[in-house]
């Protein structure tokens, strides 16, 4: 199957560049000048590279996890969760990507105690094998908030999914951003009673 290429271009710059007929006009009407700084012709769209695409998604997806995070650290001041914020985005997409949020140890189902980390990506996809992270990735827009149980790697310093748990490793997945903090919350709730307070938010 052969992949599709894409290209990007500056939009915002481009809108810039190419203001409604009607934009000129009001803004020579109000203060009586022609802009002439314009850095291509009106006509050109300036592409962006691969990198360019991936770095000003990475800037979008860290700022996201870290009102994520700042959120979830608001709740209650014994839920406390390590910021740990990275992101990645997709080799041939770089205009889809993921970030990597907190990690933390709970006691979940059968399991005494399990490692999981909790992640956002801005599409919706399920989780893939060992090969592929993600699998069938909707090319609807979307967000996507999931968590997944977690081991260390044979590489130094790199984390695989721990599949034990629940046979695929997937503690949560939703684009409900509400559902996704309540889910983490109940994972960091340490009593009873503070679990009874979030299961009623």
């Amino acid at each position: 199957m052969q992949q599709t290429k894409f290209r990007y271009y500056d939009a915002v710059a481009y809108k810039r560049a190419n203001p409604p007929k009607s934009a000129v006009h009001t803004e020579f009407l109000r203060t009586g000048r022609i802009d002439r700084n314009l850095d291509w012709l009106p006509s050109e769209k300036r592409y962006l590279t691969y990198q360019e695409v991936a770095d000003r998604t990475g800037r979008k997806l860290e700022r996201a996890g870290t009102v994520t995070h700042d959120r979830i650290n608001g709740f209650h001041r014994s839920i406390q969760f390590p910021k740990l914020i990275f992101h990645r985005t997709l080799a041939h997409t770089p205009h889809l990507g993921y970030c990597h949020i907190t990690v933390a140890n709970s006691r979940f189902a059968e399991f005494e105690s399990v490692q999981w980390a909790f992640y956002m990506a801005n599409f919706f996809a399920d989780i893939g094998d060992e090969e592929q992270f993600f699998a069938g990735i909707s090319q609807k827009p979307g967000r996507m908030y999931f968590a997944v149980a977690i081991v260390p790697g044979e590489e130094e310093g790199r984390l695989r999914i721990d599949r034990k748990v629940r046979g695929n490793g997937v503690i949560f997945r939703t684009d409900d951003p509400a559902l996704a903090m309540k889910n983490v919350l109940m994972l960091g709730a340490r009593d009873e009673a503070l679990r009874k307070i979030i299961r009623a938010i």
